[in-house]
């Protein structure tokens, strides 16, 4: 059964509240408001496809951080399958961070 737009929009509403949840053990802020998710995709069958990338690509974390996102975002409800792919184009930088973000680490 293929969900609705809104059904979509909710699942993916609950993706980012999950993605908000995994930090970056080096920096006190959420991978999502760090900018390290670049794109989350959802199909009307409930797959959905993870674009992110690291701080860097040495980043301590290269490993663990992706599967903690996958586990979150598979947890949510009405996802039933996660495709995550790494990236580092573009590469991150501190542009890409919320002003949440940016006034949390004091750069406001």
């Amino acid at each position: 059964m293929a969900y609705t737009d809104e059904q979509i929009a909710d699942i993916g509403e609950n993706i980012i509240k999950s993605l908000k949840t995994v930090y970056d053990p080096e920096i006190p802020v959420d991978i999502y408001e760090l900018g390290l998710i670049y794109d989350v995709q959802i199909s009307d069958e409930g797959a959905v496809k993870v674009i992110m990338t690291l701080t860097t690509p040495n980043c301590p974390v290269a490993e663990s951080l992706p599967a903690e996102v996958r586990e979150k975002v598979s947890e949510t409800e009405g996802v039933k399958e996660v495709d995550l792919e790494l990236t580092f184009e573009p590469s991150w930088n501190k542009d890409m961070m919320s002003e949440e973000a940016r006034f949390e680490l004091g750069m406001i």
